[in-house]
């Protein structure tokens, strides 16, 4: 079976997929540095869900530490890449903007230089709506140009598009971006909506929602994200003649470089996403209308058509079926 080494293997994304490779049988490897970005508690507690399993191999370290991964290589056969490490948070990035230079882009660098030397045969790597920045045509198509990002870590993302392609022109590395809709679910990140919703409804305090309440997102159940991750990776990037992500006007790209959309595929408003948490956890939000926030893209729609034609992808998972699932967990997790 195939050893794949998962990057940010305790963070919500990536601790749910080493649990879907493990019940498939397959040895992970799982890279994560559990900092304090927010309660590190909630990485151990993920983590500890599979740090056990007797195919599974965890590493304590930072994708920037270029040395440490070097020794990772060296020490596991690995076939596969999926790296999922990255600082997230698109308002974090306009208070510390240089930690995703370190670890979106100088991280990041360091594990496409490892998949080179050592010569993977496919890197999947998460990329991020937020790259459509600017861009109005709905729904968001990778057809479409992402020139114009307006938060740091939207711009580390294509950054990490344009070196994965450099790689795949100058090296032949199969390289293939996913670029993640809103995801949410159990165990997702204390610092998203879904979570800071819940804490202020259950708390009695305001929820604050940003552009009036009118923001439309794209939102994707995590169970969909992870079914996701494993398709892709049963066919690695390959050269396509009919398509260039870059320029899509061109016909030549003639190296293994792939990008998609990974999302639901429909738009719900937020003030239905808080209508139905509200439901579910019996309580009645106080809302707080507010402006617009700097960074922030008004609205999300995922084109998947790609996906669905070369992976048969499609999401089942719906925001009604999945905010009940979160609540389950919130309750549980958070004694509510």
């Amino acid at each position: 079976m195939k050893k794949i080494l998962i990057t940010g293997s305790a963070g919500f994304i990536g601790s749910a997929m080493t649990l879907k490779l493990l019940d498939l049988d397959y040895h992970v490897v799982g890279i994560d540095n559990l900092n304090d970005y927010y309660e590190p508690k909630l990485k151990q507690d993920r983590l500890d869900r599979h740090i056990n399993h007797q195919n599974y191999m965890h590493y304590t370290i930072d994708i920037e530490d270029s040395d440490a991964l070097v020794k990772i290589f060296d020490e596991n056969k690995i076939d596969i890449v999926i790296n999922l490490a990255a600082q997230a948070g698109v308002r974090y990035s306009l208070i510390n903007p240089h930690k995703y230079i370190k670890t979106n882009i100088l991280g990041f660098t360091n594990i496409l230089e490892e998949c080179r030397k050592n010569k993977i045969s496919h890197l999947i790597y998460a990329s991020s709506s937020s790259v459509y920045g600017l861009n109005k045509s709905i729904p968001f198509s990778t057809k479409k140009m992402t020139n114009h990002p307006i938060s740091v870590y939207a711009a580390s993302k294509k950054s990490n598009e344009l070196l994965a392609h450099t790689y795949s022109y100058l090296y032949g590395l199969p390289t293939t971006g996913l670029r993640f809709f809103t995801v949410y679910g159990p165990w997702d990140r204390p610092d998203m909506a879904l979570q800071l919703f819940a804490e202020s409804i259950v708390k009695k305090k305001p929820i604050k929602l940003y552009n009036y309440g009118q923001h439309k997102r794209d939102f994707t159940y995590i169970d969909d994200i992870v079914d996701g991750i494993h398709q892709v990776m049963s066919k690695p990037a390959e050269p396509d003649e009919k398509w260039n992500a870059f320029e899509p006007d061109s016909s030549s790209s003639s190296h293994p470089f792939k990008l998609y959309n990974i999302g639901n595929n429909s738009m719900v408003e937020l003030e239905r996403y808080v209508d139905l948490l509200e439901k579910e956890l019996g309580y009645t939000a106080k809302r707080e209308l507010l402006p617009m926030q700097a960074g922030d893209v008004e609205n999300t729609y995922a084109n998947v058509d790609d996906l669905i034609n070369d992976f048969n992808y499609k999401p089942s998972t719906s925001v009604e079926e999945g905010i009940k699932k979160f609540v389950k967990w919130y309750k549980f997790y958070y004694k509510v």
